[in-house]
């Protein structure tokens, strides 16, 4: 366990993470290190609302974005998450900011992906439940990579919070601390523009399952258990890879 004063070493960490995978919760819990710089989907926000805020600039570009983090992270430590229910092109496209950026990834089985934003979204996609696209992302970083890149399991945050997180900041040159299995309810600034999506994370204060009975599921909704089926496979890969927590 790292010391409490100890400093996170300077470099852009990203999470790429599922819908509905609980990453919100995580990024709660990275806001309770205290010394990370943390934003809350900067791609998403350009994507969705033309703009984001980086460190008090507003970035409107997606290249731009990669540009600033890239800076950034040269002298501090930068964590971003972002979810993957849309494509991020402009980081596939590059290849500077695939292999000089820290990537990890967050899964959940694609059947509880499917129940969750369907309960969000009726009018969602196959592409939404999104571990095709985090599935193509973890490829392009494997290609410019010398080491796998890092997967956390959804589930394993609230089976072993406390072991899978201090696997996870060792990884990724973050010290552990026990501060950041916890943290206080209620909504944040960092994702008001979407708070809609995360009523569930503002009623928590560590990680825990939150029990939802969803009227349609892969049980009873066919074109859910298609788009749950199509995404399967993608996410036994990534789930083979997954981080072990310590």
């Amino acid at each position: 366990m790292g010391a409490s004063g100890a400093e996170a070493r300077p470099g852009v960490i990203a999470l790429w993470a599922a819908p509905r995978s609980r990453s919100t919760a995580f990024f709660a819990s990275i806001l309770q290190h205290g010394r990370v710089l943390a934003l809350h989907e900067p791609f998403g926000n350009i994507a969705d609302y033309g703009e984001t805020t980086v460190n008090g600039d507003q970035v409107r570009t997606a290249d731009e974005l990669i540009a600033v983090l890239l800076a950034l992270g040269r002298s501090r430590t930068v964590f971003f998450k972002d979810t993957t229910d849309q494509s991020h092109p402009a980081v596939l496209a590059s290849r500077p900011f695939l292999a000089g950026v820290t990537h990890t990834f967050l899964i959940r089985r694609p059947a509880e992906i499917a129940a969750s934003y369907y309960a969000m979204k009726p009018d969602m996609t196959i592409d939404e439940i999104g571990l095709v696209t985090l599935h193509e992302l973890y490829q392009a970083v494997s290609a410019v990579s010398d080491y796998p890149p890092t997967v956390v399991e959804s589930a394993d945050l609230v089976t072993d919070p406390a072991g899978t997180m201090a696997a996870y900041c060792g990884v990724v040159g973050i010290p552990f601390q026990e501060r950041v299995l916890s943290w206080h309810p209620g909504p944040r600034a960092a994702w008001s523009r979407s708070a809609p999506w995360h009523t569930a994370v503002d009623r928590t204060s560590t990680f825990t399952k939150v029990e939802s009975n969803y009227p349609q599921t892969v049980a009873n909704n066919a074109r859910l258990a298609e788009f749950s089926a199509h995404h399967e496979p993608y996410y036994q890969e990534l789930w083979a890879r997954r981080l072990v927590g310590r």
